[in-house]
């Protein structure tokens, strides 16, 4: 393959000038992948507590491998409390944690130089990961024609925004709500994670704290309508409204 002064200079799979040649550029007009140069997108799919937000993200990863593409799946603070994906249906996959320290660029680029050939990201936990991790999501896709498929909450238990999901509204290439309905136990949609502590709807505290939606937990969360997470009411199975 050559390259010309046609061709863009990037950092996703460069070509390398020889003396007095142009500057490197992209090895293809279409990746090794096939897929077309520079047509990676920043994509996040959002919606509350046992929408399936989990389970899509195995499945698009199941999808995309099938058709030859290669990838890696990382995650953050996973109900299992281990690096991998798991879902409450049952299914899990391996996956990288994200710390703080880690440069999601830097994840892509040590494969790359181990032969590891890195076509796109599946990013769950999103609205966990750090606001720095979502600005890496975009260089990812902008310099290193890498896909990025981030999969999370919108909002925490006060029904305000996470850093990181913000960050994603106001970069990503495309934003999807997740179609699988969650119901209130009312009947009516539910759009709040509500975090339930000692019986009550907690308004105060950390805004990331493990737990799960089963009734047993110490610290539980259940989806609420925004009528009946603004009121503290957790429906008749539990003693009808609870002051908050």
């Amino acid at each position: 393959m050559t390259t010309d002064d046609a061709v863009p200079t990037c950092l996703a799979r460069p070509t390398l000038p020889a003396a007095g040649d142009s500057p490197a550029g992209c090895v293809a007009a279409r990746g090794v992948d096939g897929r077309p140069a520079h047509a990676a997108a920043l994509r996040f799919y959002w919606g509350p507590m046992d929408c399936g937000k989990s389970t899509m993200a195995l499945q698009m990863n199941y999808n995309h491998a099938r058709q030859g593409r290669r990838g890696l799946v990382t995650t953050r603070i996973d109900r299992s409390l281990g690096p991998q994906v798991t879902t409450r249906i049952g299914l899990a996959h391996e996956a990288i944690e994200v710390t703080d320290a880690l440069d999601l660029r830097t994840l892509v680029r040590d494969a790359w130089a181990d032969g590891v050939r890195v076509d796109y990201l599946i990013c769950d936990e999103a609205s966990f990961y750090g606001v720095e991790h979502v600005e890496q999501m975009a260089d990812l896709v902008d310099s290193y024609d890498v896909d990025v498929y981030a999969f999370g909450l919108a909002t925490d238990f006060r029904s305000s925004l996470f850093p990181a999901a913000q960050r994603l509204f106001e970069l990503a290439d495309s934003v999807a709500r997740i179609q699988v309905e969650v119901l209130c136990w009312c009947g009516r949609e539910g759009l709040l994670n509500a975090r339930v502590a000692d019986g009550r709807v907690a308004r105060e505290g950390a805004q990331v704290v493990i737990g799960d939606t089963v009734d047993t937990a110490d610290v539980r969360y259940q989806v609420l309508c925004r009528r009946h997470h603004r009121a503290g009411d957790l429906g008749p199975g539990s003693g009808g409204r609870v002051p908050a």
